[in-house]
Parts: C-alpha cells; sequence; structure tokens
C-alpha cells in the first residue's frame, strides 16, 4: 500500500500534467480528498515540490489557501527567473523570497553570491523603514525587478 505522501504528490503531478504545467489547488480541498489534514498538504509541497524538484509553488495569503504548482523543468535560466516573476503575485513575504531564491540557486538559474544579494536587498532589514502595511508588496516589486536585472546580463 502506497503511504499517503506518495499519495498526495501523485495527485499533485497529475493536477499539473492534466493543466499543462500549472495547477492551482485549494489546500484545505486537497486534503478533504485525499482524507488528510491540510498540514500533510503543506509537507508534500515542501518536501516534494522545491528545490531542483523542477517545480515552483507559490501560495498567496488572503486567497483561501490556494497554491499554485508550476512545472518549469528542462528550461534555461532565463525562463526559470520569468516563470517565478510570473508567479509572484503582489506582494512577498521575506520566507517566500527566501524560497524561491534558494530554489533558483538550486537549480542554476543564478548563483549563490547573486541569491545572497538579493535576499539582502528584500530582506525586513533592509526594508525595516517602511511601513509594515506595504513592505510585502514593495519587496515584491523589488523582487521582481532585480530577477529581471539578471535576465538581461
Amino acid at each position: 500500500m502506497a503511504r499517503l505522501v506518495d499519495v498526495i504528490e501523485q495527485m499533485i503531478k497529475d493536477m499539473v500534467d492534466e493543466n499543462d504545467g500549472t495547477a492551482t489547488i485549494c489546500r484545505s480541498q486537497l486534503a478533504e480528498q485525499a482524507n488528510c489534514v491540510p498540514s500533510q498538504i503543506t509537507y508534500v509541497l515542501s518536501t516534494r515540490f522545491s528545490g531542483g524538484s523542477g517545480y515552483i509553488v507559490e501560495s498567496r495569503r488572503g486567497g483561501g489557501g490556494q497554491i499554485t504548482i508550476t512545472r518549469v523543468s528542462h528550461v534555461g535560466p532565463a525562463e526559470y527567473l520569468k516563470a517565478i516573476i510570473d508567479g509572484v503575485g503582489d506582494d512577498l513575504s521575506q520566507q517566500q523570497a527566501k524560497n524561491l531564491l534558494m530554489n533558483a540557486v538550486s537549480v542554476g538559474a543564478m548563483t549563490s553570491k547573486e541569491g545572497t544579494a538579493i535576499m539582502a536587498a528584500v530582506s525586513d532589514r533592509a526594508l525595516a523603514r517602511v511601513d509594515s502595511d506595504i513592505r510585502a508588496v514593495l519587496r515584491a516589486d523589488i523582487f521582481k525587478h532585480a530577477l529581471l536585472g539578471l535576465m538581461v546580463t
């Protein structure tokens, strides 16, 4: 009998395949289908769909638990960075930025030095003087423009 995490992983991969490489899921609905708790969906996403696994996972705050998974395997660095830019919404947390940058470094879309520089620019510390209400919006804008800068070099 397959382990629950394997079943959830396959369910997500099937959804991505059925939707031409991108699927938007609702964590609670998927958990209901898999007969598990939503945190198990989060666990599978963080362990099976990150880093060098060829997927970008984007979760939107306030979106009712909606998560978009995009398969980006077998693409060059510019295409990978474009997929990240397209996937980042109107706001971005420091942790989301860190995860996206770590993934980009792990798949070779940018160097570790580039990732560290961008992370420094979008960190809570760098944005400390910005009103907390708009910090995540400003972070998303800076993040996207930094990635665009990497794409043209």
